[in-house]
């Protein structure tokens, strides 16, 4: 039968299964792709720069997988389910593999991410030309392109959104890939099936899909256990509480130190000394100011800072803008969580707004008295946003003409450039930036900078009960040694973010040395 009379009579049952399975190969190979990038991002920070070097690899792989491809010759169903079945294992088990060996052996973490991309990738860029030459048998040429490129196109579609919106969210990142991994291996199955009768030692496919199938079923079915052998063995301590939310991974671990919590494995507070970190970080804005109103906080979802500002009388509204609602909800409703903060954000004082702070602060809204930036540090260009000179343009015209503004703002002792970039880049849209630091032991020597329209006036009282500062003390906190001492810095700007290849730099160094 001539190919144009079988395109005539439409879509065959080979035909059909063959494209349904193009659609799952592309669904899974982007799966691949982009829990590789996203890992690299979480534990080695600068998305961009992860991003665009895991992608670039996985389609130099890709490219070199179809090359490859041309060396297959006969029995191309025989070496089509072989290839489904290395695909499946590899890399349904590549989440998995990297993140025991970034906590069992972080040396080798770079190496082994990049081999296993090249890996898949070859083995996905081997897949689809089979496919191809597999259905040329039956399809004319021109409709054969284009069916293909539009089952596997779609397939990229429909993954590109599950992925950040359901996969990750609701299953996490092992199980997302061990769940593709099945996907991959039931392909293989299905091509076990169609080409029965052309495959020579079916009994020894048989036997490898269902060793493949049973591995992978079987590790889906203990990820759960995957997972805590790894972040045990990571973050050291017992780990009380752990989730994956389209924005980060949150932790929550409980040793000799107390609890605390980790975003994508960043320490964000210890429990034994978050009162230095948040005490330095509200008081002394808070006390300046005289008798605040009305606040805002942006980031600081756990309520620690939301818990200093409520010791003020004064205080009528907090407005807290935190874009994860899984750390509000978290830090609200665990009963051991939600007491560390004093079960601030259940005060009817605090209004909870889960949304990006850049764009609440582009909307119209209330003028505020002191506004607390409490964000991650820079590690990458999402948050590298939030200490642009854009930022604080929007920042200002939120902030009374008394207001005060304070952000942290990463260590001046180990990130020296890094900090005096973010008083150059408040100073460049026309506030007052007054340092300022404290030592907190979880993370050293930390800084801090209050920005404003007014000079900076230090507060003659504190409120009663803190641990840590005190009237005496506050000064010294705005003294500078040699080595902590200003340096020039560019201006953070949207179009370079030339922070977040300071503060990797900076901090880098510090990485390398331990």
């Amino acid at each position: 039968m001539s190919a144009h009379s079988a395109d005539a009579r439409g879509p065959q049952p080979v035909e059909i299964a063959l494209l349904a399975s193009v659609f799952v190969v592309a669904a899974c190979g982007l799966v691949y792709e982009l829990t590789a990038a996203a890992l690299s991002s979480y534990l080695l920070g600068d998305s961009v720069l992860q991003f665009s070097t895991i992608i670039g690899t996985y389609l130099f792989a890709m490219g070199v997988g179809s090359w490859l491809s041309r060396f297959f010759e006969r029995q191309l169903p025989a070496h089509f389910l072989r290839i489904e079945l290395l695909v499946a294992l590899v890399g349904g088990a590549l989440p998995a593999v990297l993140f025991l060996a970034n906590a069992y052996v972080p040396g080798a973490f770079r190496l082994l991410l990049y081999g296993l991309v090249v890996v898949v990738g070859t083995l996905v860029g081997l897949e689809i030309p089979l496919v191809m030459r597999i259905l040329k048998r039956n399809i004319q040429l021109k409709n054969l392109v284009s069916q293909v490129l539009t089952f596997d196109y779609l397939g990229a579609l429909a993954v590109s959104v599950a992925f950040p919106l359901i996969l990750v969210p609701q299953l996490g990142m092992i199980r997302t890939g061990l769940l593709f991994g099945i996907m991959n291996a039931a392909v293989a199955v299905w091509a076990l099936w169609l080409f029965r009768h052309e495959l020579r030692r079916i009994g020894a496919h048989a036997l490898a899909c269902l060793l493949a199938l049973a591995a992978l079923v079987g590790a889906f079915a203990g990820a759960g256990h995957i997972t805590t052998l790894a972040e045990d063995k990571f973050y050291q301590d017992r780990i009380v509480f752990s989730a994956t939310s389209p924005y980060q991974r949150i932790v929550v671990t409980r040793g000799q130190l107390g609890h605390r919590l980790f975003l994508n494995g960043n320490l964000q507070f210890a429990e034994r000394d978050e009162y230095r970190y948040h005490e330095a970080l509200v008081h002394p804005v808070m006390a300046a100011q005289g008798a605040p109103k009305k606040v805002a906080v942006l980031g600081g979802g756990d309520g620690m800072a939301v818990r200093e500002i409520l010791k003020y009388p004064s205080v009528e509204s907090v407005t807290l803008v935190e874009l994860d609602p899984n750390m509000t909800q978290l830090f609200t409703t665990h009963e051991t969580l939600a007491a560390l903060n004093g079960h601030s954000l259940s005060s009817p004082k605090v209004k909870i707004v889960n949304t990006d702070a850049f764009q609440w602060l582009q909307q119209p809204g209330d003028i505020f008295d002191v506004i607390v930036v409490d964000f991650p540090d820079p590690t990458n260009f999402a948050i590298g946003k939030l200490y642009t000179n854009s930022f604080y343009a929007l920042l200002e015209k939120r902030l009374s003409a008394s207001g005060y503004a304070v952000i942290q703002t990463t260590s001046p002792l180990v990130a020296r450039k890094s900090y005096w970039t973010v008083a150059a880049t408040i100073e460049s849209v026309g506030l007052q930036a007054t340092p300022y630091h404290a030592h907190v032991p979880s993370f050293g020597e930390w800084g801090y900078i209050i920005a404003s329209r007014r000079p900076y006036r230090m507060p003659d009282a504190l409120p009663s009960g803190l641990r840590f500062l005190s009237p005496s003390t506050l000064p010294l906190m705005f003294d500078f040694p040699l080595d902590m001492a200003r340096v020039p810095a560019e201006v953070n700007r949207l179009s370079n973010q030339t922070l977040v290849t300071t503060y990797e730099q900076e901090w880098g160094k510090v990485i390398t040395t331990h």
